[in-house]
């Protein structure tokens, strides 16, 4: 709610005095103010992904113009191909962007709602990067639970 009456603030202080002559219409320009999303957090201290997908659903009501980002977890294991698919956006390419897009969709789901950080760590490891041991409370994968993910990244052919 903060960032919500900051920027009705700074609409009503941008637009005082617009109604001059020369100003038909009230006009105001929002673009480089972004609001602090702060990341909310369970009793477990794990991020709370549920409570972020409401706040950046939120925020994306907000008319923000130039905005840009996401929450990447993925970044940290498939990088490039997150990069290839800003820039397929970038290109117009749709439909490959699409394809890979559909691709991305259930490693990403698996690294942040289903396993966690303790999957992201995991993941990382598969792909030569050092995501380091859990801290507590988080426990590692089980067995089971690593070839579920390693199914998830395989059957989308990442591995």
């Amino acid at each position: 709610q903060a960032g919500t009456r900051a920027v009705h603030w700074a609409v009503r202080r941008q637009c005082r005095g617009l109604s001059t002559p020369q100003a038909a219409e009230p006009s105001f320009n929002l673009g480089g103010i972004f609001p602090p999303l702060a990341t909310p957090f369970s009793p477990t201290q794990e991020v709370d992904y549920a409570q972020l997908e409401g706040n950046l659903r939120r925020y994306a009501s907000i008319p923000f113009r130039g905005a840009s980002g996401g929450v990447c977890a993925l970044a940290n294991v498939l990088g490039d191909p997150l990069c290839q698919l800003d820039h397929l956006c970038r290109k117009g390419q749709w439909q490959e962007a699409r394809d890979l897009q559909h691709r991305l969709i259930e490693p990403n789901m698996a690294v942040t709602r289903r396993f966690g950080i303790p999957g992201l760590k995991k993941a990382m490891e598969w792909f030569g990067y050092y995501g380091g041991p859990c801290r507590a409370p988080l426990a590692p994968l089980s067995p089971a639970q690593v070839e579920e993910l390693r199914s998830t990244f395989s059957a989308n052919g990442w591995l």
